[in-house]
This record gives C-alpha cells, structure tokens and sequence, in this order.
C-alpha cells in the first residue's frame, strides 16, 4: 500500500529518509550484527548513539554549555509533576494556562504548592494567546510555566511573556526544532518526541546547570531527580534506547536540510497555503486568532457537524489521514509538523476545494 499523507497531532510522521535508513539498519547496527533495541544501553555503540544525538541537537538549536540536555522516559506528561517537584523552592509558581496540556500542568502542580493561574484564554475555548506583557506575577514565584504551541487548539506564543526577572519553563513538545529558539530565554524546555522528532516514548529536557541540585521536594522520587538523570548522563536506567536512536537520525536529518532558519523558512510556506485558503473560502474557517496561529497545528470546521464527519470520511479514503479535531473542539485539524512534505499540504488544499465545489 502506497503512504499515506498523515496530519495526526502525535504520534506523527517521520522524514521517510529516517525510516528507510533504520529498516537497513533494523538487523545489524554498523556491524555490530545486532540491532539497536538489542543492544545494551552500555555498550560503547549505544554510548556513542546517545553523545552523537545530543551533540547533534546542541548544534542544531545552540544550546549554551551550561544547560543539560537530558533523554528521559513517561513523556511531557510527568514532567508535569517532576517540574515543581525539583524547582518548586518556594512552593509557588505561576501558570498561563492557553490549552488542554497547559491546564492539566496546572492541575498537576497544585498537588505540590500554591500555584496561580496568572492569565488564560479558556473563555473562548483557548482560542488565541492573552496579552502577557504585564501579568500579575508572584514576587516569589520559583518559575513561570507556558505550554508554546497548543495543539489541540492551534494557537502559538509569538511573544514571550514578560516574566519580571523569574525563570520561564516551557513544554514545546508540538513545535520544537520547527523554528529558531533562544534557549537562554528559558531555564528549561522540555518536549515529549513524538510530534516532531521521534517515537513515542522518549521526552527531552534542555534545563539550565545552576536549576539542577538536591534541593527537591520531599519524597521526589530518585528517578524523577533532575540531578540523578544529569549525573548519569540520561543512563541512570535503561533508557528508551530505540527512540533516542531515531531522535538522533531526525536531527542529522534536520542538519542536512540546513537547519532549523531552513525549517523556519519551509514551515511559514507550508503553513500559509494552507491558512490562504482557509482564509479565502466560503465552506472552511479556521478556528484561531490570525495574530496567535500555529505553524504546526491548523484547526478548522466547516460550521456542521455531519459535513465535518463526511469531510474527514472522504479525506481519509483519499489518503489524508488523521484530520479529526480533538474531541473538546471538534471539526477537523491538520497537523503539519517538519516531516510533512508541502506537497502534503498542497495536495490536502486541492482535496478542500473538491469538497467545497462539491458540497456548496
């Protein structure tokens, strides 16, 4: 069966390149005669796979010296928890709260100090991005926590917000690598693999050195230690091998299509052939603010729910796969990460414009 086009918010395509080099790689690992979700995590082949990956993506987002950059398991969603535990010193955060992921990293923290919901667009169904220019942060607030890009909703933070001097933390699992980032804006980043980068399975956390210490929350789980995971080197356990293996062909991948200004570059193109059209027809509206849109997840509906259904039938039976809304907004999404050719698109709008001529 030929591929089809998937447009799914995650677990998401990879470049097809990657894929075909880890088929060939599938039996035997640069002779080793094993393949690499065989091999053990301490041997000096997975050593290298892991030191090439992270050097890799310190070269391909800049990552200053003195941030660590860590592979850890049980994906974005506990870092919900092991965040406050290691950098809630005052046992107060303040969190912007502009989606689903963000609203349940809020929900997540309140279990281990006072944490204040400083801005959100929940009133009209996270929708756009509210001004953070000025927010009523806490003077002893340990961090700020912002969820980048929303993907349920496709919103985007285009500005940063104004923090007054307090760390920003991120969780930039929908659009990491997909632009530029300044990583010293932030103490930490942190993104779960599977839209952008790799398999489900794997989460990254890019955290400044001076955040790292033994002054945790009491009863911090040892695994969920910041400090233990950097010690190691992300080899305190068996650590999801496989997947730091592909994260690691994706990044080269990323380096030899020039980086990520080039991704900056190809995503904005991608992108707008696709907002242009939502933009000039009759049927299909996108859901988002034009100021706050994602370059990575597009929401729309057509207004009906039944022409929705048959639209997302009709897709996928022409190939484009995974265009269902989530189930809090409905209609349709396309998610268009990095390894989403623009022919994707392209071709998704052609397939828009039948049904339109079609069901007008």
């Amino acid at each position: 069966m030929a591929r089809v086009y998937n447009f799914s918010a995650g677990p998401s395509m990879l470049p097809e390149e990657v894929l075909k080099e880890a088929a060939d790689e599938m039996l035997d690992y640069k002779g080793t005669g094993m393949g690499v979700m065989e091999m053990s995590h301490r041997s000096k082949a997975f050593e290298e796979i892991i030191e090439t990956a992270e050097a890799d993506l310190r070269e391909l987002m800049n990552i200053p010296d003195n941030y660590k950059v860590l592979f850890l398991q049980g994906g974005a969603s506990q870092q919900f928890a092991a965040i406050p535990m290691n950098l809630m010193k005052n046992k107060v955060a303040d969190y912007i709260v502009t989606g689903q992921w963000a609203k349940k990293a809020y929900e997540e923290a309140q279990k281990y100090g006072k944490v204040n919901k400083i801005a959100t667009s929940e009133d009209k169904t996270f929708s756009y991005i509210p001004d953070c220019s000025d927010l009523p942060i806490s003077e002893d607030a340990d961090y700020v926590y912002i969820c980048h890009n929303n993907t349920i909703y496709g919103t985007t933070f285009k500005k940063l917000p104004n923090t007054k001097g307090k760390i920003l933390v991120a969780d930039m699992s929908s659009d990491i690598l997909s632009q530029p980032v300044n990583v010293e804006d932030y103490g930490l980043i942190y993104f779960g693999v599977q839209k952008n980068v790799g398999p489900a399975g794997v989460v990254v956390v890019i955290i400044r050195e001076d955040l790292i210490t033994d002054d945790v929350l009491e009863g911090t789980p040892t695994m969920l230690k910041y400090k233990t995971q950097a010690d190691a080197k992300s080899l305190y356990n068996t650590p999801p091998a496989y997947g730091i293996y592909i994260c690691g062909k994706v990044f080269k991948h990323l380096k030899k299509l020039g980086g990520l200004e080039k991704m900056k570059e190809i995503n904005e193109k991608k992108a707008k052939i696709l907002y242009d059209f939502l933009d000039s027809s009759k049927l299909f509206k996108g859901t988002v603010v034009p100021e706050d849109r994602s370059l990575m997840n597009v929401p729309f509906v057509t207004g009906d729910a039944d022409l929705d259904a048959k639209f997302v039938k009709e897709a996928t039976e022409a190939g484009f796969v995974n265009l269902k809304g989530h189930r809090t907004v409905g209609g349709m999404r396309a998610s268009i990460y990095n390894a989403m050719p623009t022919e994707g698109v392209e071709k998704l709008v052609e397939f828009m414009k039948k049904f339109e001529a079609e069901n007008a």
